[in-house]
């Protein structure tokens, strides 16, 4: 193997990322997701994440129930982009693809760079989870800043997150495959 095929592997297995095959335009993640949820600041929001098969594909499914008491308000399942809490360099991207099915409700996704220091603060857009599978593009240029007058640089992304938020609601959203894409 040419050397510069062996490092452009290694990089890849790295990042936790590999190109979609035949497709160079398109970055595979293969995210190592988590859950969070409200009650980490009083909330009572309950929910899981959990690896399931539905119509034929395997998917991380977050679910729960989204509570406002007690000034909550969210679940969500999220992973950083590199293991050691570094950034992720995005930059060569345009944005987000994701394949998910959902109950019809509206979500978001919610990015966050290292220059972000708050845990509220965030990128942010929303999407409706169709009750069948779709494939759904988010371009970096449709995120908004969430509580912060930082501009949004993808050179420096560190962790992307799908959130059920903001009101009360049964969320049951499940993401099949997450990428960039040019």
């Amino acid at each position: 193997m040419p050397r510069k095929n062996a490092l452009a592997l290694i990089l890849a297995c790295c990042l936790s990322a590999s190109p979609v095959a035949g497709k160079e335009h398109r970055l595979n993640l293969h995210p190592q997701w988590e859950f969070v949820a409200d009650t980490v600041m009083g909330g009572v929001s309950a929910g899981e994440i959990s690896d399931v098969t539905l119509d034929g594909r395997e998917a991380t499914r977050l679910a729960g129930e989204v509570s406002l008491d007690n000034n909550g308000g969210f679940i969500q399942m999220a992973f950083d982009l590199q293991n050691d809490d570094q950034t992720f360099d995005a930059s060569g991207w345009a944005g987000i693809e994701i394949d998910v099915l959902g109950n019809g409700e509206e979500y978001e996704i919610r990015l966050r760079t290292d220059q972000l220091s708050r845990p509220w603060q965030s990128y942010r857009t929303a999407f409706i989870a169709a009750k069948v599978w779709t494939t759904i593009r988010l371009p970096f240029s449709d995120f908004t800043p969430n509580k912060t007058d930082v501009p949004f640089d993808p050179k420096r992304l560190r962790r992307i997150g799908i959130l059920a938020y903001g009101r009360e609601y049964q969320a049951d959203v499940a993401v099949s495959a997450i990428r960039l894409y040019r």
